[in-house]
């Protein structure tokens, strides 16, 4: 299937970016794509449009302070947004300054500490960090908390516990799996009341999501990426799920990338760390996940790519152009759409 980047475009007005969350966690809004029917909802709602039996798979990943502000010797700003930490003190960051650093150059950090450059990967740079703590230890205490840059504003106080779930577990995520914001305490007692089951995976949500396709031509596009670790407890409630004949629900696009990576191998879903740079485009065949619980994702993205494998691209302008209508709230801390698989040959209940 050839698919051009202009294939995932769409107008959006600017008004329409979330640039704060909702009042409380649940009160969003829910798009319902049912087939060809599309339903206004209150992300309230979600529990009674899922069945006894049902399971739901989160990401409890935690987002770092990934953000630090730094100087060249020269006196120079730099900005670091860490990517992925790969040893205690070393690191990929993406890296924002007037004239970027080169192999070997110093960098200031706060507090005293420092940083060098040991490579360059593209986007990436290659970071070795001289300080007191491990690294994620140390951006607790000297990093601040990223934001995405369709958020035209600095973080603040709120953010610590709103651009967090509130299951976020295990630290190393530089942006959060949004779909989880929605979920608060209540949700999860409505769930367990209709005998829905949930479920665990961490997926460390990198810099790179936020990354642009450059290729027109899809299918040359480089994806980032990304670690995950799938326990063995997930995987057996996938399968007793799967053999009671209920359906796996994602909840986001990191935990349904994070199932299918896993799923690619002959053994079928496999439990354990791995990591993906899986690109999921339509014509993808799906293994594990029958639902996907999602935000709204960028004009042209790779995540809005994902969607449309899922749920088909007609439905996807279809919903889109719904919601743009309807003045839903996009993206991070925006509204959320619960989607369907489309239908395939070889599944064609969905």
């Amino acid at each position: 299937m050839s698919l051009r980047l202009t294939d995932f475009d769409y107008d959006l007005p600017p008004e329409l970016i979330a640039q704060v969350p909702t009042a409380t966690r649940a009160a969003s809004r829910l798009l319902h794509v049912d087939g060809e029917t599309l339903a206004d909802r209150r992300f309230s709602d979600l529990p009674g449009l899922l069945a006894p039996g049902d399971l739901v798979v989160l990401n409890d990943t935690r987002v770092l302070n990934a953000r630090v502000l730094a100087r060249k010797p020269s006196g120079g700003r730099v900005e670091l947004l860490v990517e992925r930490i790969i040893a205690e003190r070393e690191a990929w960051v993406q890296l924002r300054a007037s004239h970027p650093p080169r192999e070997g150059a110093p960098l200031d950090l706060p507090d005293g500490a420092s940083a060098r450059v040991l490579g360059r990967d593209d986007r990436f740079f290659h970071l070795a960090f001289d300080i007191a703590a491990p690294l994620h230890a140390w951006l607790a205490q000297h990093g601040e908390l990223p934001l995405p840059p369709y958020v035209q504003r600095e973080a603040n106080a709120s953010d610590d516990e709103r651009y967090q779930t509130i299951y976020a577990r295990a630290p190393g995520a530089v942006a959060a799996p949004t779909a989880g914001l929605h979920f608060d305490e209540a949700t999860f007692a409505a769930l367990a009341r209709r005998d829905v089951q949930h479920a665990f995976l961490t997926l460390h949500v990198g810099a790179g999501t936020f990354l642009p396709v450059r290729e027109e031509e899809v299918s040359r596009h480089r994806m980032h990426e990304e670690r995950y670790e799938l326990p063995a407890a997930t995987v057996r409630a996938i399968a007793a799920a799967q053999a009671r004949g209920a359906r796996v629900i994602a909840v986001g696009t990191t935990t349904l990338r994070a199932l299918e990576a896993a799923a690619q191998g002959p053994a079928g879903l496999v439990s354990g760390p791995g990591t993906t740079s899986l690109f999921i485009t339509p014509g993808f065949r799906f293994r594990v996940v029958d639902r996907l619980l999602t935000n709204f994702h960028l004009p042209r993205s790779t995540l809005l790519m994902l969607v449309s494998a899922f749920a088909g691209p007609a439905r996807i302008r279809a919903a889109y152009a719904h919601a743009v209508a309807a003045r839903y709230r996009f993206f991070s801390y925006g509204d959320a759409m619960l989607l369907d698989r489309a239908p395939t040959r070889d599944n064609p209940g969905g």
